[in-house]
């Protein structure tokens, strides 16, 4: 069987263009027309899929090389996009950016994978007549790649957009979409690890609504949506098992300084019979009734004042590890447990049951895919073989008392220490790799059951 599916992939030659925004814009005003919209990210990313899950008003999912198999890609894009009406996937980086040499895990590479019709936005700023070979040259590189269309972005005025119209109509056979021009209204904050979230951002949904008008003013969603319907139909998923009925409950943090979670991660929690419990680390004066508790990254270290100022919370999270509480926490997770975090001056003290404080400095300290293979302390059994992650921090751990207990050996990357990640301590597992629950690694079941194990 197979599942006719629009489908489009936003796409540009460079990171920067404006990808995000007209994606965001894009699913709002999509679904403002009555669309179910499906968004997809491509590549390990928590604050792109934010967006995108705010403006299309359902989970946007992430497509990765680094940790599913082309075949698994293909299943699970498909399962997930099953229902709607259109499915948005948005690239990162160029189109033809990845990691391997060979471009088998680039942008261009998923789209040929997934019979995504593409559509290149292009940062026009300063840029007029010379738009033509800049598309040419991206049409001739892979005639395997359908770009499908142009939508030029940061437009400076309409004469600046129509010797843009003129070029790439005279030089090319690419129809353009639309033109978005230069506007305050479509700009979204940056920090160190890109993007603000949403969760930081005052009056989210009228802002989302704002720049869902201005992109539907500028692009032609009828074309877009001949473009999308033109995507031949996929295979049909299989069906999945059905989930386990719950029988214990995780807690973890979901609130501004704690929000990186994939959500097929929290929906593996669900299918191995986890109940998943939410709570803020800065308002909550305790742990709600839990058997595990789970830690996700996200910027706690914005949020020094506030997180210190929950001694209540703090003390019981430490009372309840000491006690053996089973505990996973993931970079942001991991700083949160160490006696501090450190930060343009501040200083905070946080739960205190790692030794040692979490200092942010000015570059990365680990960034990109991580490689590692569990050590024979690791608490969690049933993983073999080398696995993959994915780390981006600014945090180093310093002043590290004795000799840690070390979960993991960090075959590529950085970790806590260049050679190693995950600090055991108690029954808690904490590292800055951040993993993903896939074919090859359900970490997920293998921490539940750990939790499982605990409680009897």
């Amino acid at each position: 069987m197979t599942l006719p599916l629009p489908r489009f992939m936003i796409a540009a030659a460079h990171k920067s263009s404006g990808k995000t925004v007209l994606s965001t814009g894009l699913a709002r005003a999509l679904s403002d027309k009555g669309m179910a919209v499906a968004p997809f990210k491509k590549g390990p990313d928590y604050i792109d899929p934010m967006w995108l899950t705010a403006a299309a008003r359902r989970p946007c999912y992430n497509l990765d090389f680094n940790t599913q198999t082309d075949a698994e890609i293909g299943r699970f894009f498909a399962s997930r996009a099953a229902g709607s009406d259109i499915a948005l996937v948005e690239a990162n980086k160029g189109l033809f950016d990845g990691l391997s040499m060979d471009g088998r895990d680039s942008n261009a590479a998923l789209a040929k994978a997934l019979g995504l019709p593409v559509v290149l936005v292009i940062d026009t700023n300063g840029m007029t007549r010379g738009i033509a070979p800049l598309l040419q040259g991206y049409q001739a590189f892979d005639a395997a790649v359908n770009i499908a269309g142009v939508i030029l972005n940061k437009v400076g005025g309409p004469r600046h957009e129509a010797k843009l119209r003129e070029a790439v109509e005279t030089y090319t056979d690419l129809p353009v979409l639309g033109a978005v021009p230069r506007n305050r209204a479509l700009e979204i904050g940056e920090r160190h690890l890109g993007l603000t979230t949403p969760a930081e951002t005052g009056a989210l949904d009228e802002m989302i609504a704002r720049v869902g008008k201005i992109v539907s003013e500028g692009v032609d969603l009828s074309l877009l949506l001949a473009l999308a319907r033109s995507a031949l139909p996929l295979p049909a998923p299989s069906a999945t098992a059905p989930a386990r009925a719950p029988d214990i409950t995780i807690a973890y943090p979901k609130d501004r300084a704690f929000g990186f979670y994939y959500p097929d991660d929290l929906e593996a929690f669900a299918a191995e019979g986890a109940r998943l419990v939410p709570f803020d680390s800065m308002r909550d004066p305790a742990l709600p009734p839990c058997d595990g508790l789970l830690i996700g990254g996200g910027f706690p270290e914005m949020f020094i004042a506030e997180l210190e100022a929950n001694a209540s919370l703090r003390a019981d999270i430490r009372s309840r590890i000491e006690r053996g509480l089973p505990t996973y926490a993931e970079c942001g997770g991991l700083m949160y447990l160490c006696r501090s975090i450190i930060a343009q001056g501040r200083r905070g003290e946080m739960v205190g049951v790692i030794a040692a404080d979490a200092v942010m400095h000015a570059r990365p300290q680990g960034r990109g895919y991580t490689r590692f293979s569990d050590r024979p302390e690791h608490p969690w059994p049933g993983a073999t073989g080398e696995r993959r992650a994915h780390e981006f921090h600014y945090a180093r751990l310093e002043g590290l008392n004795g000799e840690p207990r070390f979960a993991r050996d960090i075959l590529r990357g950085y970790g806590v220490d260049g050679r190693h990640d995950g600090i055991i301590v108690h029954n808690t597992l904490a590292g800055f790799c951040h993993l993903r629950a896939t074919e090859a690694d359900n970490w997920v079941a293998r921490f539940v059951d750990f939790v499982r194990s605990r409680r009897a």
